[in-house]
């Protein structure tokens, strides 16, 4: 039975990028730290490694819920801290009274300096605080780099871990039924719309899955999939638990308030 079968076809790059960093813990001995993972990214390394005996695995974004974290792989014998992971808090520095900032905008910023998304984990926006996580291989160039945000002047000034801000999100746990795991199918039983408004909402690229716009509305949902639909909020697919008596799937979602 192949491994790539439990995924999604597109998903095989990654899948044997997994497994070159399990071969070389075990190879090496020694530990293997990833760039930022996206949810679903982090549960396919969890799957791949998860119950391995030889080599462990730990993820950490900085906080408790943060998104995007950073994987490390490591020898049964290690013994890791949180200085293993390599971030750095950046806390934004502008005139709050005078300018308002928004996560697209800081985002945006970030990713015109032609840096991989991967090296950034996640922005935390709250009240007029404005914090992100970065890799911290590239703390010297992003403080080198980043004057301006939008129209407004900043100054990037570098935090503890424990100065992060905590964000309390609050989501609701819904369980649905969909004939299908097709991404219309999905957004039509979480949302409680028609299946004719999901194909419409992503067909005009309302729809976005782990951060990428999809525009098929046959492309498949997996597990820790989080979905975001322009209007509706996002959610995030906590479990499938296998099909009904008629032949329907069972899925738990958090949808975010």
């Amino acid at each position: 039975m192949s491994i790539y079968q439990h995924f999604r076809p597109e998903e095989k790059d990654f899948i044997d990028q997994v497994l070159n960093w399990k071969q070389s813990v075990e190879n090496t001995y020694a530990p293997k730290l990833t760039d930022f993972l996206d949810p679903r990214e982090q549960e396919i390394v969890k799957q791949i490694v998860g119950s391995h005996h030889e080599v462990k695995l730990e993820l950490f974004g900085g906080i408790p819920s943060a998104e995007r974290k950073r994987a490390l792989l490591f020898p049964n014998y290690f013994q890791w801290e949180e200085g293993d992971f390599q971030l750095t808090l950046f806390e934004v520095e502008y005139a709050k009274k005078f300018i308002t900032l928004e996560h697209p905008q800081v985002l945006g910023t970030l990713m015109s300096l032609g840096l991989k998304r991967a090296k950034f984990g996640d922005i935390i926006l709250s009240d007029d605080r404005i914090q992100f996580f970065v890799a911290k291989e590239i703390e010297s160039y992003i403080s080198s780099q980043i004057e301006s945000i939008g129209k407004a002047s900043v100054t990037l000034i570098t935090q503890n871990l424990d100065q992060a801000i905590q964000l309390n999100e609050s989501w609701l746990e819904v369980s649905v039924t969909a004939s299908s795991l097709r991404l219309d199918t999905v957004v039509s039983a979480i949302y409680n719309i028609s299946r004719q408004k999901s194909q419409t909402l992503i067909q005009h690229g309302q729809v976005k899955v782990n951060w990428t716009l999809i525009e098929n509305p046959a492309f498949e949902v997996r597990e820790s999939d989080i979905i975001s639909v322009r209007g509706y909020g996002r959610v995030k697919m906590l479990a499938l638990e296998g099909k009904t008596k008629k032949e329907k799937w069972k899925i738990t979602a958090g949808r975010q308030k």
